[in-house]
This record gives structure tokens, C-alpha cells and sequence, in this order.
């Protein structure tokens, strides 16, 4: 439930006296205009409107966090890593940056428990989690400025997660490695998809990965590009010599 619902039959008063303690103790600062944090957590669905008109969602911040933590990120590895050419440096900050690690960084900090919406939270989808992340560095940004935003991504993100010699060893994508690979080797490779259905009638898709004519590997899962990625990885394992020798 979220933290606003909770506190719904308070006063306005105490209501932000409550969520500006909840937000202080995560940012490790006392933020100035709560107003820009309350936005960060507002989900389209609320239906509220600004002093103008306009619809009020956490959407805009997400758009300035994604680019403040892009830019953090980048300064960082550009200092750390001085041997690293710009396809290097943009392969790690994808790694940093990647929707997986961002949702596991939202979910650490249970933002999700702050969320205003009219959508029952078990409906979110998966990345509802590192998108307010991303909005909630937006908020910082409006509210502290870049050396406060700065700060913030640095304990939350750079300091606990972000070792490069472990990162240069990290996978984020199984299927780029595999076209990447077929590609390099003059290997044909062919991804077919289809429809299946589970014993509880849950919707799923297969995929047979074929690489030269012969199928390698074949998954399902809930989504097509899960399917891809899991029949991908279950192809680089079959595969990992041959490749590593590349």
C-alpha cells in the first residue's frame, strides 16, 4: 500500500511531515521543495493537474534522471577508466545503467511503497521500480541542484555496485552476444517464435534459436524478448569455448 493511502486521513501537515522524514532518511538530506519528490512518485493514473493544467506524472522526471544518472555515470568512468576507448565507456555505462540493475536499485530502496496511483501496485510492471528511481534523481536535480544529484548517485549506485574489472566480465544481453558472434563468424542465424500456452492457461511464447540450419537451443517465457534472451543464453553456454576463443 502506498505510503500516501496510508496516511490519507491526516492532515496536509502531517502527511508531509511523514513523507519529507520517509524521503530525508533515503537521500541522507533534507530535501527543500517536497513538491518535486510528491511529482517523482506520481503516477499518471492519480489524474492530477498542475497550477497550469497539465497532467502531473512522474514521466517528466524519469526524462531528467535517466540523463542526469547518464551523465554522472559517463564522468565517472571517463576518470576511472583512462585506457577505455568511447565504445568501451559506452558498453559499461550500458551496463551500469541497464533496466535490470536500475529496477534491483529502486527495489532496494522501496520506492514503490510511495507511489500515488489508482492502479493496484501488483499491476505494475517490472520496471515501474528503476523508473521512479530514474524520477526520484530527477527530483534531487530540481530540488539540490547537480553537486547534490551528483552526490546521491554516487552512495546509491557508484559506491555499492559499480567495480569495473567485475563489470567488464558482466552479460547484459545474451542475444547481442550470439548475433554478434554469428555475425563474426559468417554463421546464419534465425530466431522463430511462437505462441504456447502453460497447463494454468498462462499466455507464453516459445523460441527455437537455429544457427546454421540447426536448432541450438529452444525456452519460453512470458514475453517474446524473454524467450529470445533465455534460448540466447542457453545457445552462449552450449557455444562459451567457441566463442571465448574469439
Amino acid at each position: 500500500m502506498s505510503i500516501f493511502k496510508k496516511i490519507f486521513k491526516k492532515s496536509r501537515s502531517q502527511e508531509d511531515g511523514i513523507f519529507f522524514d520517509a524521503i530525508q532518511k533515503i537521500l541522507g538530506f533534507p530535501p527543500n521543495e517536497l513538491i518535486h519528490y510528491q511529482k517523482a512518485f506520481t503516477h499518471r493514473s492519480s489524474g492530477k493537474l498542475d497550477s497550469t493544467g497539465n497532467p502531473v506524472s512522474y514521466e517528466r522526471l524519469e526524462f531528467l534522471g535517466d540523463a542526469m544518472l547518464s551523465s554522472v555515470i559517463a564522468a565517472h568512468l571517463f576518470n576511472e577508466a583512462p585506457f577505455g576507448d568511447e565504445g568501451y565507456l559506452t558498453k559499461m555505462r550500458s551496463k551500469i545503467v541497464s533496466r535490470e540493475h536500475l529496477n534491483e536499485l529502486g527495489k532496494d530502496l522501496d520506492l514503490i511503497r510511495f507511489v500515488e496511483s489508482k492502479v493496484p501496485v501488483q499491476h505494475f510492471g517490472e520496471n515501474i521500480h528503476g523508473n521512479i528511481f530514474e524520477s526520484l534523481i530527477g527530483a534531487i536535480y530540481l530540488d539540490k541542484g547537480y553537486p547534490f544529484c551528483e552526490k546521491f548517485i554516487h552512495q546509491k549506485v557508484i559506491i555499492p555496485y559499480v567495480d569495473i574489472s567485475r563489470l567488464e566480465g558482466k552479460v547484459i544481453s545474451y542475444k547481442s552476444l550470439i548475433i554478434e558472434w554469428c555475425q563474426k563468424e559468417k554463421k546464419l542465424f534465425h530466431y522463430d517464435i511462437f505462441e504456447d500456452n502453460a497447463i494454468d492457461g498462462q499466455r507464453l511464447f516459445g523460441v527455437k534459436l537455429s544457427i546454421d540450419g540447426k536448432v541450438v537451443a529452444k525456452a519460453r517465457a512470458t514475453s517474446k524478448k524473454k524467450a529470445e534472451e533465455k534460448a540466447s543464453q542457453r545457445a552462449y553456454f552450449a557455444f562459451q569455448e567457441k566463442m571465448d576463443k574469439k
